[in-house]
């Protein structure tokens, strides 16, 4: 099988990248930053770049990456926001049907209620991603945690990283809780997608608890004798209800609990020089 990762040099990207491609040929695009040597140069918002990268390479496989993850950045910026989020899955989707190609799209929980910019073109690209005519899987996971090639991206876990390195006293939000989602089980979960052929299925990934920054913070650093300091933000732009993540469950996907992510999180801190791409 033959996968392209698109935002292969990204938080997520690269470290799906660096689960699959043990086991699988993988194709990593980037835009900007260019993570590894093997990777390709894709412009995701230049249609015929789209085109010219599909038809050379003829995947079997797409996993959609690509994207800004920051709200205030997409309120800032909707028209691009719109491009590189949203604009560009339906170039992928026409290009994925080009060649035959199964698409897994990473969403966000954010597309649960499409309030904001980012929110609706995670939602809106959902609905362009279910038009692939092979087949597809859509991946929604929350705020995410855990080690990644990519330590330089501006996310909560690098910052958490910097925090660590840095060895200051860390302040972090008490008012917004969110159910984690831990990065290493978003590629669990894609192997086990590819493996038992699943389709056409929307997937939450988180655990089962809400939890706030400062707590998901505190549990982390903690171990490492970084102090965390609770601030209230009083943040009130994002949703803080539970979902349901049962779909784990139904179609027997790794499921962790906050406890087993936590400890997974740590472990790969203590161990980081294996999170490398060459």
């Amino acid at each position: 099988m033959k996968i392209i990762i698109t935002g292969a040099s990204s938080y997520v990207g690269a470290r799906i990248y660096l689960d699959l491609h043990k086991t699988y040929d993988v194709v990593g695009t980037y835009n900007v930053s260019k993570l590894s040597k093997l990777f390709v140069k894709l412009d995701v918002t230049n249609k015929s770049e789209v085109n010219r990268i599909f038809d050379k390479e003829k995947p079997d496989l797409i996993i959609h990456a690509a994207a800004n993850a920051s709200s205030s950045w997409c309120e800032a910026n909707p028209k691009e926001a719109k491009d590189l989020n949203e604009t560009s899955t339906k170039y992928i989707v026409e290009a994925a049907n080009n060649v035959g190609a199964k698409i897994i799209y990473i969403s966000s929980f954010a597309a649960f209620e499409p309030k904001d910019v980012y929110a609706k073109t995670k939602y809106n690209s959902e609905q362009l991603v279910k038009k692939t005519k092979e087949s597809w899987v859509i991946l929604r996971p929350s705020l995410i945690l855990g080690f990644s090639p990519n330590t330089t991206n501006d996310r909560p876990f690098n910052r958490l990283l910097k925090n660590l390195d840095e060895g200051v006293v860390a302040e972090y939000d008490t008012s917004w809780k969110f159910q984690p989602t831990y990065l290493g089980q978003i590629s669990e979960v894609i192997a086990e997608v590819i493996e038992k052929k699943i389709n056409h299925e929307v997937i939450p990934i988180a655990v089962d608890v809400l939890k706030s920054r400062y707590e998901t913070a505190r549990d982390i650093l903690k171990s490492f004798g970084v102090k965390v300091v609770p601030i209230d933000m009083k943040d009130a732009s994002h949703f803080s209800e539970k979902k349901d993540i049962g779909k784990l469950r139904e179609l027997d996907l790794p499921n962790y609990t906050y406890k087993q992510i936590i400890t997974k999180i740590k472990n790969e801190i203590k161990s980081r020089q294996e999170f490398r791409i060459g």
